[in-house]
């Protein structure tokens, strides 16, 4: 089983733009990423795909391997399909480029995954955490999901779900974390597909997959990733890795 990280990488950012070319402890955000995704030690191969030929150039001019956008995408899985269309492999993970400090066990935990799925039930695997603070369960921007006794995705949204009409009857709830691994097949067949109106509605391409029957495992963790988002991020970032 052939397994690559592809880490998507846009130049433009609505909260902080460039922020995949700023420096973090004598490298680049995007160089760091590409760096531990190699130091993993779980690919067979590691791409960049972006947009940009400020990224791409830092990464190519450091030994690296990345790939040039054809075409404006709306999300990621569109991405890092057309860089992968032609790509020899069995299982794609999407690797954040805004996550410098990669933690291997959950992206470990994904791949495991499509080892152990002899039948060939699974096109996606992802991950989710329990949350329990009320603020988390409401806040828009957190993405929960709820799944059925075999840990298959039934639905993701911003909105809270389940909506507890009775209380005290065992409800947990969980916040989806954005690293997926993908059989190639469930990625092209993503990047033909239209998108529809569950998707449009909640701005989740997951639900695209779902949508059109692809089975998502899900992996509960513990995992929190810690991503770059804001100049406050990079300073952070910046003092954890003193």
């Amino acid at each position: 089983m052939k397994v690559i990280a592809v880490i998507p990488a846009r130049y433009a950012s609505t909260r902080f733009p460039a922020k995949l070319m700023q420096d973090l402890g004598g490298k680049t955000v995007i160089l760091r990423t590409y760096k531990a995704a190699i130091d993993t030690h779980l690919f067979d191969d590691v791409f960049v795909v972006t947009d940009s030929d400020l990224i791409y150039n830092e990464i190519v001019s450091h030994g690296g391997k990345a790939i040039m956008s054809v075409k404006e995408h709306e999300s990621g899985s569109d991405r890092i399909a057309e860089a992968i269309a032609n790509i020899e492999v069995d299982i794609v993970v999407n690797v954040q480029g805004d996550e410098p400090f990669i933690d291997k066990e959950p992206l470990e935990n994904v791949i495991e995954v499509f080892r152990n799925d002899k039948d060939n039930k699974v096109d996606l695997a992802s991950l989710m955490r329990e949350i329990t603070n009320e603020e988390d369960i409401q806040n828009p921007n957190n993405v929960k999901v709820v799944v059925d006794q075999n840990n298959f995705a039934l639905y993701f949204s911003r909105s809270v779900i389940p909506y507890a009409r009775e209380k005290n009857v065992g409800i947990r709830y969980f916040q989806h974390i954005g690293i997926y691994a993908f059989r190639k097949q469930a990625l092209l067949d993503f990047y033909s597909l239209p998108m529809k109106s569950l998707e449009a509605s909640e701005k989740l391409e997951q639900l695209r997959y779902l949508e059109f029957g692809k089975r998502i495992k899900m992996v509960e963790t513990t995992h929190v990733g810690i991503g770059i988002d804001t100049l406050e991020d990079l300073e952070k970032a910046r003092l954890l890795l003193k």
